[in-house]
């Protein structure tokens, strides 16, 4: 497993039956978790401590109970500085788990013998986006998401990187990728972390298992010959890292290079244990 183990600002302090505890800066949230399905004794005097807490509702989604939080905090991951604040279904505009993949890309961005441009689908709030500017690549960050973009260029003034070379598009993932296709535009890196489900600007549908295939397939053509890496992320239960690897492997047979996947995960501090987050697909090209 690939483990999120630089973090200073954030923890997981103890898991136990579908909920974690979890230290976001100054402040602790308890959230539910859908991996957490054993009942261990609640070991963290965090649980008693929590300024919001995420109940789930048995008739879906949930609501936020909160204690004392602000509207807005930020927490640092090396040199970026992340806005955060509670929204829809538990989320915090963050994925603390993904650092793994940003500390993985960015070696390899910095190491490389040539000017890099990355495309980062399905963007979000900036993680992958920002770590990649910071070690020096030119990126393309495209979300449907309004909202979303904005909050990544809040994350990008928060890190210093305002003027860094990011092109910031409110766009359908698929869509911008085809005319990028008819531009004859190429990248040296891809990063993708699709939802299991979304609609696009004008109401597309995305179902991750009828589409993640074709577009890697597609993202193909917008390569250069000699592609720095590809990444994908999943959170879907049915795309494990297995059915990842042969996926990349199968769609970039024409790209020299070598496929890797895993699960990624973070460590919880009471127990030493790791929990799963999900799992990563890696393409490292021969530099």
């Amino acid at each position: 497993m690939w483990v999120a183990d630089n973090w200073k600002d954030y923890r997981v302090l103890d898991c136990s039956r579908g909920e974690k505890v979890e230290r976001w800066g100054e402040y602790i949230l308890v959230r539910p978790d859908p991996q957490v399905i054993w009942d261990t004794p609640k070991k963290s005097k965090a649980w008693k401590k929590k300024n919001a807490h995420y109940h789930r509702s048995s008739k879906g989604g949930g609501e936020w109970e909160f204690f004392d939080l602000p509207e807005q905090w930020s927490i640092h991951y090396r040199d970026l500085t992340f806005q955060l604040k509670p929204f829809n279904f538990k989320h915090t505009g963050l994925f603390p788990e993904q650092a793994v993949n940003w500390d993985w890309f960015s070696e390899k961005i910095k190491k490389a013998n040539r000017p890099i441009k990355v495309l980062n689908l399905f963007a979000y709030t900036g993680g992958a986006t920002l770590a990649a500017a910071a070690a020096g690549a030119q990126v393309t960050h495209v979300d449907a998401s309004k909202g979303m973009v904005n909050w990544a260029k809040e994350n990008a003034v928060s890190s210093g990187l305002k003027d860094a070379p990011i092109r910031w598009l409110v766009d359908d993932c698929v869509k911008f990728v085809e005319r990028e296709i008819r531009r004859g535009h190429h990248y040296d890196a891809i990063i993708m972390d699709p939802p299991s489900y979304g609609r696009g600007p004008k109401g597309e549908i995305w179902k991750i298992e009828e589409c993640i295939y074709d577009l890697i397939k597609l993202c193909t053509q917008i390569l250069v010959p000699n592609p720095l890496f590809f990444l994908v992320n999943s959170y879907t239960t049915g795309l494990q890292p297995a059915v990842l690897k042969y996926m990349i492997t199968t769609a970039l047979s024409d790209f020299p290079g070598t496929v890797t996947a895993d699960e990624i995960g973070l460590p919880v501090h009471s127990s030493g244990l790791v929990l799963p987050c999900g799992a990563s697909g890696r393409f490292e090209g021969i530099e």
